[in-house]
């Protein structure tokens, strides 16, 4: 057989081997399909009642089951008061940002009378992902996990637990969230902070009115426990730890870690933790507590300091306790910062990780608290904002992903730009607040298909502000490469990283005044939001959108977009809250005009 004839041959078979194992994939994965029906219920927390927007009547919402590798789809049905969208937090949805959900950048609100489905599509994920609104504030209440099996036929690896529950951890705040928002927006004002924390909707035994409906988790003595926790607060890394009992940590945003014993944990805004907890405690009752790592200004009074509860009591015949134990020993104080260190540097990937080396496109990012100032018929307001590199971010009339598909001009610019416009000790105390003038725009990064990225995200304390921002990727995991204090060392700090074993997560923190550095493939075509998951720092622009451009072939390439996309529509809302503003950038320039909310930006 000629050379040329056994090559053809070769390629048919390896075309063979693939399209079965295809087939296969296929015929495992299932099919799921969901409901949600999201409108507006009724609460009392904290002593006082109040209508919230929840999902199929429940806060949190429903738990979502799969296995590795499943499709679901969720028939979004908004029968509430205002739009918002869905996003599958650390579901990398291949080919397919049509359903990843950010508003602004994938698609434009759910009305409400309308519905959407969305099609959710699992590949490499295994553990704890969650779901949750992506438009205002409205995942506050609008939130549930994901639990993914693994794949049909594989187990574990560790031992199979007895039993599993889930922890979603959130916010409470007693009035309308939103509506708070729009004023502070409107007046810049800081934004609102939560009333209290909450353990699966409750805000435990510490919290006015809230005893009687702490929430309580059983466990039979001698057996092991899968606890997976979701970290759905609106703007807060905390502490987390239960009386009397270890904690084993083995995985976190659905990928396993090198299993390591710890007292407490750390879990930021967007993160998900597994871990396995074994009842060998005396017969009784345990808290399980919650408290905030407050990275903020040193001294500043504002921010929630809640001793969130649940309850984990174990089954059996004995005398309740006047008052279960509390993990006083264990549980970190607000503002332990070499306790937070400490946690995060034991996070390691189970296996050897295939880290990309070969980086082609490198970027260092700055992220900043800013000001502008605003002349509202003459009487100035100052407004918070925060910033990349120098960029707050403007959400556009029309979605990104639309507009990038449809190739339509004057939505977003090519030109997020690699390095911040100028160097300084970000890391100094008093740098006056003149140091940079942030460009409101939108802008977006664009990468070639397989590209190999390296980020290294820098923390800027503009303002005295500088404290953790989790950082979170749609589309994509990324390897944490490295992480340290100060300001970044191009020369050595390069040396220190964790090549080998670093965590694959979607969600990581950049310390207070410091550094963090990040790795990944560039194979998931699409429109991609990454930003800061304090909702507080989102909603002041410190975000912005990564376009993974097409591969070589069809199955490299975006998807066609679903039938029915929600449309998109101008705000009146808003446009009545921000008309009378007249906005004038410290540092502005010639040819700026209003966004949609009445801030200026570079008119692209």
């Amino acid at each position: 057989m000629g050379l040329k004839k056994m090559g053809v041959l070769f390629e048919f078979l390896v075309a063979a081997v693939v399209f079965s194992e295809m087939l296969l994939c296929m015929v495992e994965a299932k099919v799921h399909y969901y409901d949600f029906v999201v409108k507006d219920e009724n609460f009392t927390r904290l002593c006082e009642t109040k209508s919230a927007l929840v999902v199929n009547g429940s806060l949190p919402g429903p738990v979502l089951y799969v296995n590795k590798g499943d499709v679901m789809y969720v028939n979004v049905h908004n029968r509430g008061g205002y739009k918002f969208t869905i996003h599958w937090h650390g579901v990398k949805q291949p080919r397919n940002p049509w359903s990843d959900g950010p508003e602004y950048i994938t698609q434009c609100g759910i009305q409400p009378g309308t519905n959407f489905t969305y099609e959710v599509i699992f590949s490499d994920e295994e553990g704890t992902l969650w779901w949750h609104a992506h438009s205002d504030w409205t995942r506050n209440t609008v939130h549930g996990a994901i639990v993914i099996y693994p794949e049909e036929g594989s187990s574990y690896p560790y031992p199979k637990p007895d039993g599993e529950e889930v922890l979603v951890l959130g916010s409470w705040y007693t009035y309308d969230v939103n509506l708070v928002v729009e004023q502070d927006l409107a007046t810049g004002a800081d934004l609102p902070v939560s009333d209290a924390y909450t353990i699966n909707g409750q805000p435990g035994d510490f919290c006015a009115c809230s005893k009687e409906s702490t929430y309580r988790w059983q466990v039979d003595y001698g057996k092991t426990y899968l606890l997976r926790i979701v970290n759905a607060i609106m703007n807060a890394e905390v502490f987390f730890a239960i009386a009397g009992h270890n904690l084993t940590v083995v995985g976190t945003d659905a990928s396993y870690l090198k299993p390591f014993v710890a007292s407490y944990i750390l879990i930021g805004p967007g993160q998900t933790m597994d871990i396995l907890v074994t009842a060998n405690q005396p017969l009784g009752q345990y808290y399980m507590a919650a408290r905030q790592f407050n990275t903020g200004k040193a001294g500043f009074p504002l921010y929630d300091k809640t001793n969130v509860t649940a309850i984990l009591e174990y089954r059996g015949n004995y005398t309740p306790p006047a008052s279960p134990s509390f993990p006083s020993d264990t549980l970190p104080l607000y503002a332990d910062i070499p306790a937070g260190i400490t946690f995060r540097n034991k996070l390691r990937s189970l296996h050897k990780q295939n880290v990309p080396k070969n980086i082609t496109t490198q970027m260092y990012i700055v992220a900043s608290q800013n000001q502008f100032l605003f002349n509202n018929s003459g009487n100035v307001t100052i407004s918070l904002a925060t910033s990349l590199n120098n960029v707050t971010w403007v959400n556009p009339k029309m979605d990104v992903l639309h507009a990038y598909y449809s190739n339509m001009s004057g939505f977003y610019t090519e030109d997020f730009p690699d390095m911040p416009p100028n160097f300084y000790d970000f890391v100094a105390e008093g740098l006056p607040i003149n140091t940079t003038h942030p460009l409101r725009g939108t802008k977006v990064k664009v990468l070639e298909y397989g590209e190999e990225v390296e980020i290294v995200f820098q923390s800027s304390n503009v303002l005295n502000s500088s404290e953790d921002h989790p950082m979170h990727l749609h589309g994509h995991s990324f390897y944490v490469v490295g992480a340290g204090g100060g300001n970044f060392d191009f020369e050595e700090d390069p040396k220190t990283y964790n090549l080998v074993d670093p965590p694959y997560v979607n969600t990581a923190t950049l310390p207070k005044n410091g550094w963090l550095a990040v790795r990944f493939n560039a194979l998931n075509p699409g429109v991609w939001l990454w930003h800061c998951h304090l909702d507080r720092h989102l909603t002041w622009g410190m975000d912005t959108v990564i376009i993974v451009k097409n591969g070589g072939t069809p199955e490299t390439s975006l998807r066609e977009p679903p039938a029915h996309m929600p449309p998109c529509h101008y705000s009146p809302t808003i446009e009545l809250r921000k008309r009378e503003i007249v906005s004038t950038i410290v540092g502005g320039r010639d040819g700026e005009g209003l966004d949609t909310f009445g801030y200026q930006f570079q008119t692209l």
